[in-house]
């Protein structure tokens, strides 16, 4: 297996044509990058739970639709299926209201961890919001320690989320398990979780970390690599939908790094990392275009031709 994604899967409730209407939406940050990278012709399998419910029956279809291994197959009669009604403003950004008190993705265990799971993946890849609450904080950070332990390759998403936690908490969530990762992805407004972007060198020094991506949007992403910091520009498009394109985007950067045969820290180059953040911008441009996050996911196919029309 390519990659494992772990964390949460949910419903992304989008504004509907008729005003007051909402449209539902498979959705999650983890799960989002982990059907962008089956997407892209990998082996990809997705760790979390779902509720024993109709929209926990959708998700799973979902997952298997594009032919993901769903590592958690049974549904949870503990809790339903996660909510997150999302408000989208006239730029394509948007914001959430989550119905979560708990939602099944709050529920992974340490014993949904298969040691031969994590063996048999190159990469894992996860996020904060999975971790906001127990069990699923543990199980996850052991995961994390799990895979780092076995020399696999570690991907996280700060991720941070207002709406589910305060950012003290979140940080020290995140600095609980920053020592196993070996690529970070944040955003501009995440910055304090690192010192400031003038102290990344000197954070990614402190824990290990062999790759930063500060994501800028439309303007593309700023890298963190070996001392050096560089900058890889984005795509000028119409957005009308920016819900799940940082997820887009990740998912298209992991993808590159992983078909450009990275399975150890020591394999990253900086020609290999330019390449990826090309590739994710282009899947992440592509997202942003069309509505919804899982269904606007690009494919290996639609990203590889966007590259050759933005380059002629």
């Amino acid at each position: 297996m390519d990659i494992i994604c772990i964390g949460e899967m949910l419903i992304d409730f989008t504004p509907g044509k008729e005003p007051g209407s909402y449209v539902r939406n498979p959705g999650g940050a983890p799960a989002n990058a982990c059907i962008a990278i089956a997407r892209n012709g990998l082996e990809a399998g997705f760790l979390g739970i779902l509720g024993n419910d109709d929209f926990g029956r959708f998700l799973k279809e979902t997952l298997e639709k594009d032919h993901v291994k769903v590592l958690c197959p049974e549904l949870t009669d503990k809790a339903v299926t996660t909510l997150a009604f999302v408000t989208l403003y006239e730029n394509g950004e948007r914001s959430f209201t989550f119905a979560r008190k708990p939602g099944a993705d709050m529920l992974l265990s340490k014993e949904d961890v298969k040691e031969s799971d994590i063996e048999a993946a190159k990469m894992i890849h996860t996020g904060s919001v999975g971790m906001s609450a127990n069990p699923s904080r543990e199980a996850t950070a052991y995961a994390m320690k799990m895979a780092k332990e076995k020399g696999k390759l570690v991907s996280y998403d700060v991720n941070y989320r207002d709406a589910i936690w305060s950012e003290a908490e979140c940080k020290e969530v995140v600095d609980s398990v920053i020592d196993y990762v070996d690529f970070l992805k944040i955003s501009a407004e995440e910055l304090n979780f690192v010192g400031g972007e003038a102290n990344i060198p000197n954070f990614m020094k402190e824990h290990g970390i062999t790759v930063v991506i500060e994501t800028l949007g439309a303007d593309g992403a700023r890298y963190f690599f070996d001392g050096k910091v560089g900058r890889v520009y984005g795509h000028k498009v119409k957005a009308v939908d920016a819900t799940g394109a940082g997820d887009a985007f990740w998912g298209g950067f992991l993808s590159k790094i992983l078909m450009s045969g990275v399975t150890k820290t020591e394999d990253v180059t900086e020609e290999i990392l330019r390449s990826s953040l090309e590739y994710g911008n282009a899947s992440g441009g592509l997202c942003v275009q069309r509505m919804g996050g899982i269904p606007a996911l690009p494919t290996k196919e639609e990203i590889e031709v966007f590259l050759q029309q933005t380059k002629a």
